[in-house]
């Protein structure tokens, strides 16, 4: 198997191990990912014929993992918290899809720092909550 098979390998067991709460940093991760590879196409000139595939691919596919966020979204549990973050996935999906539709960078670079936010705030009360369960396993807490 060649070095990219093992890593295809490793990244698909990765995401079929990873708890939900995991699963949802990824997908944050992802967003991310696909909004800086937008941006690079924002900063190509204007001649190369790969400028706009570059920048619709890749807002296409953010778009797609925050509708993957909101679709999943537990609305009787999440209470308040859910409906908040529904209208904030319908918002960054707007902007994204104004950001497309313009070809204007500025609605993804909003839409990049609000992602940021949220994944690394997930991201901290993932590091939280394992903390907490780790010392209530060594019997501290």
């Amino acid at each position: 198997m060649s070095v990219a098979g093992y890593a295809k390998t490793y990244q698909t067991q990765s995401i079929l191990t990873a708890s939900p709460g995991h699963l949802v940093l990824m997908l944050y991760d992802g967003c991310l990912k696909f909004i800086s590879l937008a941006k690079e196409g924002f900063t190509m000139p204007e001649s190369n014929p790969r400028r706009f595939e570059l920048i619709n691919l890749n807002l296409q596919k953010a778009q797609n993992i925050i509708i993957e966020l909101q679709n999943n979204l537990n609305k009787d549990a999440g209470g308040d918290l859910a409906v908040t973050l529904d209208r904030l996935y319908d918002y960054y999906t707007r902007r994204l899809f104004e950001a497309n539709l313009h070809k204007r960078m500025e609605p993804v670079v909003e839409v990049e720092r609000f992602v940021k936010e949220l994944r690394d705030a997930w991201a901290e009360m993932l590091r939280k909550e394992e903390t907490t369960r780790f010392d209530e396993n060594r019997g501290v807490a």
